[in-house]
């Protein structure tokens, strides 16, 4: 079918005036899916290729010629300045056709909002935690809002698949079109999808619906890649960085002065952002202010202006709106040092480069952060910047290969030699999100019989795989810790402690949060903190550093003023979730003498020593290493939770048998142990240990409740601890592994 014919005029007038000359790929493909069937559909192309138009084309066409008499469509995304960003762009799509487009989460003014509810009508654009709090907060009127919903949007889909937050966002789905009496397609947008046909399943998780996947024709893009190492020690940054023949030139700037103790690492990010447009990732939000802190250091000491910006999810919404409206700005050249706040979908115009520090832990990510360059003709082009501490002349061999570059490498390999992303995660037992949804369908709907209750909950997709025993189990612990409580005609509502927890802000969320403090400096709100320092003591915060003046606990706030000075920051752990397919390409780019294009010198260098020790060690070919003595380090290659499994299987299945004493983890890269017996007799007693029944649980230590999610801690220890064993542990991968190691020992 010819989709430009199709559309709306005013929707070929927009291409007109944006100087379309032509539709692309997804936009075609999107055009014949949505009017061409009745199915869920879901969109994967590259980063920038129009899939939020491509979605909207087509469904505003359906809204013009037959307007929705309630909101039409809902736009779920993962993060409120992305849904910002779409805000203006829908906007000025729709203002033809009058078409209201609503944007809500937390940060939207209220006289906004009480707008929507006077008048349902067009989109809503919405975070999962604030679709949460509406369903909850004004549940009788749910039915006015959304009775004639058609369609539900969910953006960046592929950071939903991995957690509690996805499983939320699909029961949310399907309580909105049971309580609404609406039946929405949904359409799902992503450019970093590893599995199709698994995503597809998980769009249409609940729905009557299938899932179209148009097939979708890309250009092959050509990126531009360097990756350099430094030692975070070493004093000076070498004279030359050459490239290798092939890899992306670096320019020959120099820092005139640099700080006391220079990094030269930040000193080499600091000089290639000069007078350009850059965002600079990291993997933790304590990172993220270090490294700020840092370059404005760099900016002090050359008599420079201040040219870094902030952004991340514990910054106060002015500071990270400042950021992404400078970012957006044309005309001026500033970087933004962020987490993965600023990974997703937001268009912040013009950026010329991406610096990685470290690497990040899935391909989804480093294909989400180059991304993000590579707009508005420009080529993709990301620079990694991989730091290390100095080994040690008495290090121990493990400690001293360098596994962030190894990382880092194999991330791009993987998706350059089989356009390999990270499949979706859906076996969990998710106990913790069956905790919130019960409390909120509870919460909402009044009193309800357990059976009422069951019907509910327990039939939501997203629970399937949960038995009604466990459910039983779930609810007779929350009577006893008065979550819930049983009324006289024998009905369930919410107790006083479920009340506590249901009644704040912060129950709409299951991702974890750790308890904050929110830090003022006069009348200005910075952002907030986890475990602030005593009076007198240093936080960083904002990329700058103040003193704590005073504390008020009781309403959780930290008054500063602004120092100079350098400080870690804290907000709570980032654990990473490192694929075992990135394991084993680490593995093999130790083994290979293969030459990378996109390697600078250092990191030549740092690759070649580091092969040359892998080598000599033999540490790639032997699972077990010998570090001298009866010490001895293992390298299972795997994933994070199939490493997780290993060190529990060793030391609960083989500790006693092979006499371990003083295991310490890496992880997932190595474990270092002391033990009695031979490596043929080690590895004999592991291959004999996997071979017999081994049941999930009891890799859970004795008397252990291993809180993994957020509401975990109001749940059955019995049922923490079988999400844990069933759904967290890579307990089959691990197994796998050690039974491939039998022919080492025949």
């Amino acid at each position: 079918m010819d989709v430009y014919d199709r559309y709306a005029p005013f929707i070929q007038d927009f291409i007109y005036r944006n100087g379309w000359e032509s539709l692309r790929g997804v936009q075609a493909a999107a055009g014949e899916a949505i009017f061409g069937t009745e199915d869920n559909v879901l969109l994967s192309a590259s980063t920038a290729s129009g899939k939020t138009e491509a979605a909207f084309f087509p469904i505003l066409t359906l809204f013009s010629e037959d307007m929705p008499r309630s909101v039409g469509a809902v736009y779920i995304g993962p993060l409120k300045a992305l849904i910002n960003d779409q805000f203006s762009r829908l906007t000025e799509l729709c203002q033809e056709a009058e078409i209201p487009v609503w944007h809500w989460h937390g940060d939207v003014a209220q006289s906004h909002k009480t707008k929507m509810l006077k008048s349902p009508s067009g989109i809503l654009q919405i975070t999962p935690e604030s679709l949460e709090a509406l369903m909850l907060r004004k549940h009788a009127l749910i039915p006015k809002f959304f009775h004639d919903l058609r369609f539900v949007v969910i953006d960046e889909i592929h950071s939903l698949m991995r957690g509690d937050r996805g499983g939320q966002t699909m029961c949310l789905i399907e309580r909105l079109s049971r309580l609404s009496g609406s039946d929405p397609r949904r359409i799902g947008l992503s450019a970093t999808i590893g599995d199709m046909e698994a995503a597809g399943r998980f769009l249409s998780s609940g729905s009557s619906r299938g899932t179209v996947i148009p097939k979708i024709q890309s250009k092959g893009d050509r990126w531009r890649l360097s990756m350099e190492h430094f030692y975070i020690s070493q004093q000076n940054v070498p004279e030359e960085n050459e490239a290798p023949e092939g890899a992306m030139p670096v320019l020959d700037e120099k820092t005139d002065s640099a700080p006391k103790n220079a990094d030269p690492g930040m000193g080499y990010i600091f000089e290639h952002t000069r007078g350009r447009k850059c965002l600079v990732f990291v993997n933790s939000r304590e990172e993220c202010e270090a490294v700020t802190t840092t370059l404005r250091s760099y900016c002090e000491a050359n008599g420079e202006p201040d040219r870094f910006l902030i952004h991340h999810g514990n910054l106060s919404a002015a500071y990270r709106e400042t950021a992404e409206d400078a970012m957006k700005d044309d005309d001026i050249f500033m970087t933004t040092c962020t987490t993965a706040t600023l990974e997703l979908g937001i268009d912040i115009g013009r950026l010329e480069r991406a610096f990685q520090i470290d690497a990040p832990f899935t391909v989804s990510s480093f294909l989400q952060r180059m991304g993000r360059t590579g707009r508005r003709g420009l080529p993709p082009e990301m620079w990694f910047v991989v730091r290390e501490e100095l080994p040690e002349p008495r290090s121990m061999l493990p400690e001293t290969v360098p596994w962030k570059l190894l990382q880092g490498i194999a991330l791009i390999q993987v998706y350059l030699e089989e356009r390999w992303v990270e499949p979706p995660k859906l076996d969990r037992l998710p106990f913790s999100l069956l905790y919130h949804q019960t409390m909120s369908t509870l919460a909402s709907s009044g009193e309800m019989s357990p059976r009422e209750l069951a019907a509910k909950v327990l039939t939501l997709n997203c629970f399937k795989r949960i038995t009604q025993e466990d459910y039983k189990l779930l609810l007779r612990h929350l009577l006893e810790t008065e979550h819930i409580q049983r009324t006289e005609e024998g009905g369930l509502i919410v107790g006083l402690a479920g009340e506590r927890i249901v009644n704040s802000f912060k129950f709409y969320a299951v991702f974890q949060e750790n308890e904050e403090y929110t830090v003022r400096w006069n009348s200005q709100e910075l952002g907030t903190i986890v475990m602030p320092p005593p009076v007198g003591e240093k936080v960083a915060i904002a990329g700058h550093v103040w003193v704590v003046e005073e504390l008020d606990h009781k309403r959780r706030q930290v008054y500063v003023e602004k120092i100079k000075g350098r400080v870690p920051a804290y907000f709570g752990d980032c654990p990473g979730d490192i694929n075992t397919k990135i394991l084993e390409r680490m593995r093999q780019v130790l083994r290979e003498e293969k030459s990378y294009p996109y390697l600078m010198k250092n990191a030549v260098l740092r690759l070649d020593q580091a092969r040359a020790v892998s080598r000599n060690s033999g540490l790639t070919e032997s699972p077990l290493i010998c570090l001298g003595g009866t010490m001895w380090c293992l390298l299972p290659w795997l994933g994070s939770y199939a490493f997780l499994a290993m060190e529990r299987f060793l030391k609960i299945r083989c500790g006693e048998r092979l006499g371990l004493k003083g295991l310490s983890s890496s992880r997932p890269y190595f474990i270092q142990f002391t033990m009695k017996v031979s490596p043929e007799e080690f590895l004999r007693v592991l291959i004999e240990e996997a071979e017999r029944e081994l049941d999930p649980l009891e890799l859970v230590y004795p008397g252990e409740v291993p809180l993994f999610e957020k509401y975990d801690e109001f749940v059955p220890e019995e049922l923490v601890r079988k999400g844990f064993a069933y759904g967290i542990l890579g307990i089959d991968e691990m197994r796998s592994r050690i039974l491939g190691w039998k022919e080492l020992i025949q």
